[in-house]
């Protein structure tokens, strides 16, 4: 029995045939699909980092030379976060009164029943 295995690097866009047409292989296979990346910059003026985008890349290296290269290309970034889409988990939306039903039933985390002298100002 034997196995044909081709590699393909980044850059690569399949095989010429005699005629010199290009064999555009299918990327969208799970086992030759690059995985997704989600992309966090952190700007000069802030000390979070925001969510710029997603993109596909082979490993967390590319993920971050291609967001610098997409995401950055003026200079606004100062730290870059590149994380695998699958390790992102979320809350589902429609347990949103679920889950944040209770924070109403402590009424001290939000003082609006104190009286704040005249003195203190504006706070």
């Amino acid at each position: 029995m034997k196995i044909n295995i081709q590699k393909y690097f980044y850059g690569d866009f399949g095989v010429e045939d005699s005629a010199g047409i290009n064999d555009l292989k299918s990327t969208t296979t799970k086992e030759t699909a690059w995985p997704l990346w989600e992309i966090f910059i952190r700007s000069k003026q802030g000390l979070d980092h925001k969510h710029a985008g997603s993109l596909h890349a082979a490993d967390a290296a590319m993920a971050i030379e291609n967001a610098r290269d997409v995401y950055t290309r003026r200079q606004e970034g100062v730290s870059l976060w590149v994380v695998e889409s699958k390790h992102i988990h979320a809350s589902n939306p429609d347990d949103a009164a679920a889950m944040y039903e209770p924070a109403n039933d402590k009424v001290y985390r939000h003082p609006t029943f104190y009286d704040i002298p005249d003195e203190v100002g504006h706070m």
